[in-house]
């Protein structure tokens, strides 16, 4: 293939994993993923957030793409921390990020990851999109027995095919999901259970841990005719160690999903919060929190402590790849925080509360 065939793919690619766009929005007659009832976020075709943006469309991204000015990032960034040897179990709290926005989750002696993603790429094929820049955090075969996977969305930088089929057969873990999400994860092993649910449900992780699915301003799609045809959420862990927020992706709207949660659940312990991806701000706010938004978001929780990720391992968008780090710690000197209480994580660095 020729190069400008590589870079069309590659961009291809690119835009497929932060989700379709362009005819993406396209009006099909059925959802191949959810067929429930009409809901005040469910239209019976596609969901919406309650002030849902207008669907970016091709010409939207042909704009990004001519006229936008990426930072450029090394071909390798690796981390300062080594990978990570987990312990096989851990009573208190104990924090991973395995890179992006994967993380591993001790608590209670219960071992949880969260949007899984082992792959060299995030991207629906395995020879063009973004690639990883650093190795994950945790070395597969170091995982210690998993017992439960929290997927946030189906875009490919938070559900891995191939990471969910491994896992699955390695570990059958309780895999929790937002609504249809079900049936794209058993497109990869149709063996694979799933227990989906809709804002505002729960499952029970055992150990007097709770998965509560809350709303997020974000969307959704795998390919180009299934934008926002199954749900995304964010999570509340409810658990003897405490309230526990983490968000896979957001835009910060009108902050309302943060109050709400300091609203119904109190004041989290610990706010797992994403910082990147968010360049340029026309095209990516609605979707995606950059780090000054994610101070603000942490204001509104008064979260006892924050954990950022969603930055330095697969190139997105725009801004350089420490740039995140550059604008975070610029936010907390605004907002008067010190940095220790919100430290942008790289992988393999653990966290211990």
């Amino acid at each position: 293939m020729k190069k400008r065939g590589l870079l069309t793919v590659a961009s291809a690619a690119t835009v497929m994993t932060l989700g379709g766009v362009g005819y993406a929005a396209r009006r099909r007659g059925s959802n191949p993923y959810y067929q429930g009832p009409k809901s005040d976020h469910f239209d019976g075709l596609r969901f919406h957030t309650p002030n849902q943006p207008p669907d970016k469309n091709l010409s939207d991204v042909a704009r990004w793409r001519m006229n936008g000015r990426p930072e450029a990032w090394p071909r390798s960034f690796p981390s300062p921390f080594p990978p990570d040897k987990p312990p096989r179990r851990v009573e208190g709290l104990r924090v991973v990020l395995i890179g992006h926005a994967s993380y591993l989750f001790q608590v209670a002696g219960r071992n949880i990851l969260v949007d899984p993603v082992f792959s060299r790429r995030a991207s629906p094929v395995r020879f063009a999109g973004p690639k990883r820049v650093n190795p994950p955090g945790i070395v597969y075969g170091d995982l210690p027995p998993i017992d439960a996977v929290l997927i946030t969305h189906n875009h490919y930088d938070h559900l891995d095919g191939p990471s969910m089929a491994r896992l699955w057969q390695d570990h059958q873990p309780l895999i929790v999901a937002p609504l249809g999400n079900d049936a794209i994860l058993r497109g990869y092993d149709d063996t694979m259970h799933v227990e989906t649910r809709d804002w505002g449900g729960s499952v029970d992780l055992g150990a007097g841990i709770t998965a509560h699915l809350t709303p997020a301003n974000h969307w959704s799609a795998r390919g180009v005719n299934d934008r926002r045809m199954a749900l995304w959420c964010a999570y509340l862990l409810t658990s003897p160690r405490g309230v526990h927020y983490h968000v896979g992706d957001t835009g910060l709207g009108d902050g309302a999903i943060f109050r709400d949660i300091r609203a119904r659940f109190g004041v989290p312990r610990l706010a797992t919060l994403p910082i990147g991806a968010y360049e340029p701000r026309w095209f990516m706010q609605p979707q995606h929190m950059n780090p000054a938004d994610a101070v603000e978001a942490l204001g509104l929780l008064g979260a006892e402590q924050a954990l950022g990720h969603h930055w330095g391992t697969f190139r997105l968008t725009d801004e350089g790849i420490e740039q995140p780090v550059e604008a975070l710690a610029a936010a907390l000197t605004e907002a008067g925080l010190p940095p220790e209480r919100f430290p942008a994580l790289r992988p393999g660095r653990v966290w211990e509360g």
